[in-house]
């Protein structure tokens, strides 16, 4: 478990529980990215971890891989996405969540993958490959619906997290 850096609780708190995409060197970058906006990430590497930040601290949105392990253990990998889901949706207030998933290998798995994480309140599903325009255009609109654009400062004081006019590069995501 990792925290970016410490911040006052003033922070917008973004719980980052990845698994299988973490090899990508711009997704190790997002808290530099997001920090100089007021967003403090919280990082976990398995559900466990992510299960006692969200004990621990609140969370104002969430990025949950669905391939996260459940434990650190080295026994058979389970996934922890579904059970983050699970946790974060009892949280009251709920915080929006954008999920991460692989790829389907079929439309039907597709459609259930995409049901199953919209009924566990997903706000946005993002398939891999992450491309990292992608996820910041998608934490964008969670500002901008959920926060009114302000945050993390002023509407007037705000910084976008994309440059205006931007368009996000290839992939998918889909929200609510």
């Amino acid at each position: 478990m990792r925290h970016a850096s410490r911040q006052p609780d003033a922070r917008l708190n973004l719980l980052l529980s990845y698994g299988g995409w973490r090899e990508h060197a711009a997704v190790t970058q997002l808290p530099r990215l997001l920090e100089p906006m007021g967003i403090h990430s919280l990082q976990a590497n398995t559900g466990e971890e992510a299960a006692s930040l969200i004990q621990q601290q609140p969370v104002h949105i969430a990025v949950v891989d669905l391939e996260i392990p459940l434990a650190s253990s080295g026994g058979r990998q389970v996934a922890g996405g579904p059970r983050i889901l699970q946790l974060l949706r009892r949280l009251s207030p709920s915080p929006p969540t954008i999920v991460v998933r692989p790829k389907q290998a079929s439309g039907r798995e597709d459609a259930r993958g995409l049901v199953a994480s919209l009924r566990e309140g997903a706000f946005a599903v993002i398939d891999r490959p992450l491309h990292i325009e992608v996820l910041l255009e998608t934490l964008r609109r969670v500002l901008q619906r959920h926060y009114m654009d302000t945050w993390p400062a002023t509407a007037s004081q705000a910084s976008p997290i994309t440059p205006a006019g931007h368009t996000p590069g290839p992939g998918r995501s889909v929200d609510r």
